[in-house]
């Protein structure tokens, strides 16, 4: 199973969870299986037609993912959606 780190603009939809253990061979499968289990986090990070939100990124392992929701996953993977930092 692969390790998610949740942001904490999302862990109100993880019932405060910051790390959760799911399962899932590409980031896609993962993010199916994350909202079986906590309803309402897919659609805080992929937009209606399948995509990444703009300013959300997939790091796996540590690395920014240019496969985004395509990336596959390792039996322990540690996966993070990074979203973006506004400022000025």
């Amino acid at each position: 199973m692969a390790s998610v780190w949740i942001p904490a603009t999302m862990q109100h939809l993880t019932g405060g969870e910051a790390v959760v253990q799911v399962p899932g061979r590409t980031v896609r499968e993962l993010l199916t299986r994350l909202d079986e289990r906590y309803p309402g986090l897919k659609a805080a990070i992929v937009q209606d037609d399948g995509r990444l939100r703009p300013g959300v990124a997939v790091a796996v392992d540590g690395y920014i993912s240019n496969l985004g929701l395509f990336q596959p996953l390792d039996d322990g993977s540690d996966v993070q959606f990074v979203p973006a930092i506004g400022g000025g």
